[in-house]
């Protein structure tokens, strides 16, 4: 459905970034409502830009000027308030609300694969992703008892060129490029999907104005399934390392040496997560995603090296891994 006028809250960010410009190539008006803060991804030549603090409801009111919107989208509802801020906003004022929830919402660890979007929403161990939960049941509860048009989009550690999806992001492929060891959680061999930010927003911009899509939640995740080792090892092989020295350490151990990482880890990555993308594809014939990890491994290392800025190793990072790695560590 082309024609629509399309109200993006947020826009430059790995999944928002893309989802601008293939909102633009469907054919649709886009207004991007941000900060205005700058950022490494460009605002489509295309689209409108009104600044204000989201945050703000009075801000956001005078900037859009009671402008309605066919298509409202926001990647920046983290909490229920936030959720029951844009009821507020924008109820009566659109055909269709787009909430970006997330993959990590589903239940974890997951007594069942693949996941499916009849999947219980559980996740005890991550405060980002019980939050989710509950923007989720807020939107929910207003469509039934009210009717406002959400849909709901869970996206699954999705990435672009700038985005590193290890643990410890570029520091690992400097390690790994120095022949330093890095650490694998558990023994690297759970089960993981990574999305490429284009195969997502190809997906994202034939949901909005789909009248189908109101009431419903769907992910929308690459079917490639790959352990954390060949993760690992597609980027090493990317940045020109064959052999990389791989440290498988519990996750467990890691958590409690790095709290920061028990969330992520014990919340999300050390469980396997496989998606039947089915929904999605039913709705939207001949949507696939279509880039393997080995292809968006080498565009994350060749954008890196482009630029001697880019490149930036994280010290607390490369001190952790050199506490974890030697008790872990096979003899020679």
């Amino acid at each position: 459905m082309a024609g629509l006028d399309v109200l993006l809250i947020g826009g430059s960010g790995v999944i928002s970034a893309a989802c601008s410009r293939a909102t633009i190539e469907a054919g649709h008006r886009l207004t991007l409502l941000r900060r205005g803060t700058p950022d490494v991804r460009s605002v489509p030549d295309a689209a409108e830009v009104v600044t204000a603090d989201v945050r703000s409801q009075d801000q956001v009111r005078a900037a859009l000027h009671g402008r309605d919107f066919d298509v409202v989208v926001d990647f920046l509802v983290f909490e229920p308030e936030h959720a029951r801020a844009d009821l507020e906003l924008f109820s009566g004022r659109l055909g269709q609300y787009v909430f970006i929830s997330s993959a990590s919402a589903y239940q974890t660890p997951p007594e069942r694969l693949p996941i499916l979007e009849s999947t219980p929403l559980r996740n005890p161990f991550s405060a980002y992703s019980s939050s989710k939960i509950a923007c989720e049941e807020v939107l929910v509860e207003a469509y039934r008892a009210d009717g406002f048009p959400a849909t709901i989009v869970r996206p699954s550690h999705t990435y672009d060129a700038t985005h590193v999806p290890l643990h410890g992001g570029w520091t690992d492929v400097v390690r790994m490029r120095q022949g330093k060891p890095v650490f694998v959680h558990g023994d690297g061999t759970s089960l993981w999907t990574l999305t490429y930010h284009e195969d997502f927003a190809r997906a994202f911009a034939r949901l909005l104005g789909h009248p189908q899509a109101i009431g419903d939640s769907f992910h929308i995740t690459s079917d490639e399934v790959l352990t954390w080792n060949q993760v690992y090892r597609a980027v090493a092989a990317a940045a020109g390392v064959a052999e990389p020295h791989l440290v498988h350490v519990p996750s467990t151990r890691i958590a409690v040496v790095e709290p920061e990482l028990s969330a992520p880890l014990l919340g999300d990555k050390t469980h396997s997560m496989v998606f039947d993308n089915s929904k999605i594809k039913s709705l939207l014939p001949g949507w696939t995603a279509t880039v393997p990890f080995a292809v968006g491994a080498r565009e994350i290392v060749e954008w890196h090296d482009a630029d001697p800025a880019r490149p930036v190793v994280d010290v607390r990072h490369d001190r952790l891994s050199d506490t974890l790695t030697p008790d872990w560590a096979s003899p020679a």
